[in-house]
């Protein structure tokens, strides 16, 4: 009996044990690249279990409730690197949703969205491991939820999704990363700055694969790509895009010369 590749995301999504999710990430891309795996995109799914599937810890609170540390002490490098690897976490659950929540998509948007599973698991893991490295571990230190709560919002439409999980939360990343690095070299913590080096490489192929579906469906529902952003942004009460912005990480993600003079156009 073949498995199914959806069914099989839907379950690594409904896993709560962080190790035991990547682990399960990283086996079903193996055994999507070996052929092993059946997709039907037309399948129904029903989540039998609440999702997604987390541990009892970290904590879940408002982001302004979250403590700042000073980043020249060891426990406020942990909670930078933690806030980090939370965030990848989510990431993993939110791509395992894109695949087994929408139908009928091209066998392109599974495949892409399992790529992003996969990696989003090794960055956790690299994080995981140096937040160890520091006597610290993944639950230590509170969390929040904004990136699961647009999930959740936009559970009804993948175009929804496309515009305002990747490439626009997940795309704050991107701008993110280059001045946090700095944070993080400037303190001595090289091991940290590197791992964000791998994670801004990575992420912009997520934003790009983003930019991509969201494109494909605004050509299939036959809309104008920055008017249908600005009009589920309002809809879905997304966040307002803040400079500064990294526009050349968002150009290599593919964000068209008309989107960046948008985004610039909107806070001047």
């Amino acid at each position: 009996m073949t498995l199914c590749l959806r069914t099989l995301a839907l379950q690594a999504l409904t896993l709560s044990d962080p190790q035991l999710k990547c682990t399960q990430v990283h086996s079903l891309w193996q055994s999507h690249c070996a052929g092993q795996l059946q997709l039907d995109p037309s399948l129904p799914l029903v989540a039998e279990t609440s999702i997604p599937g987390r541990p009892a810890r970290p904590a879940l609170v408002p982001p302004r409730l979250l403590q700042r540390r000073a980043m020249n002490t060891v426990d406020g490098r942990a909670a930078l690197i933690h806030a980090l690897a939370h965030i990848e976490f989510n990431a993993i659950n939110l791509a395992l949703d894109a695949m087994w929540r929408f139908t009928d998509m091209p066998a392109d948007y599974y495949h892409d969205w399992l790529l992003v599973a996969k990696e989003e698991a090794y960055h956790f893991g690299l994080l995981r491991e140096h937040l160890q490295s520091l006597g610290y571990d993944y639950g230590d230190f509170d969390g929040h939820n904004s990136l699961w709560e647009m999930v959740e919002k936009t559970q009804a439409d993948v175009l929804a999704r496309m515009a305002l999980v990747p490439r626009t939360l997940e795309a704050r990343g991107l701008d993110a990363a280059p001045p946090l690095k700095h944070k993080l070299a400037q303190a001595g913590d090289h091991a940290a700055a590197a791992i964000l080096d791998i994670i801004l490489r990575d992420e912009i192929g997520h934003v790009s694969i983003g930019n991509r579906w969201f494109q494909y469906l605004c050509d299939q529902r036959g809309l104008e790509l920055l008017q249908t952003f600005e009009s589920l942004r309002l809809q879905y009460q997304a966040p307002k895009l803040r400079p500064p912005f990294n526009m050349q990480a968002r150009k290599q993600a593919g964000f068209t010369e008309a989107e960046l003079a948008y985004l610039n156009a909107d806070v001047s």
